[in-house]
């Protein structure tokens, strides 16, 4: 399992990367001013960085208890960043509709592309943070012959 420096290092790498990404496309994608797409975007960054430590902190727990390991399979992987993103989608609507002052239907909507956009980039994200820093206890278990 990760520790706590290993995950803070995973969420701040992940933000940052998706910050740099996703304000100068919403900008182009939402229409709204650079700021405005810049207080969204860091809010947000500052929300999904906590809810992206407890949600990964729990995930990895539940996997060690019902698989006994941390490995995800590729579908495991994108059930993991879909189930992420619903939950982010959550805590994010309400404060993006009253920043906004847009009805809820709008800022779903926008949500939920800026959530399609987090899916594809979370799942090649965790994908090349887990072969950039890979935890030792995979190359012990992958040397092991299977019975």
């Amino acid at each position: 399992m990760r520790s706590t420096r290993d995950r803070i290092r995973h969420a701040i790498l992940f933000e940052v990367i998706g910050l740099a990404l996703i304000v100068p496309l919403g900008t182009v994608l939402f229409g709204l001013h650079a700021a405005e797409m810049g207080v969204i975007g860091f809010g947000s960054a500052l929300a999904a960085t906590a809810w992206n430590y407890v949600y990964n902190l729990g995930f990895d727990h539940a996997m060690q208890r019902l698989a006994g390991h941390t490995r995800k399979s590729l579908g495991l992987r994108v059930g993991h960043a879909v189930l992420f993103e619903a939950g982010l989608l959550l805590i994010l609507l309400p404060p993006i509709a009253w920043y906004l002052e847009i009805s809820l239907t709008q800022a779903f909507v926008m949500d939920l592309a800026i959530a399609a956009f987090y899916v594809a980039y979370a799942f090649v994200f965790n994908l090349a943070y887990d072969r950039a820093f890979p935890l030792r206890s995979w190359g012990e278990i992958a040397a092991q012959p299977t019975r």
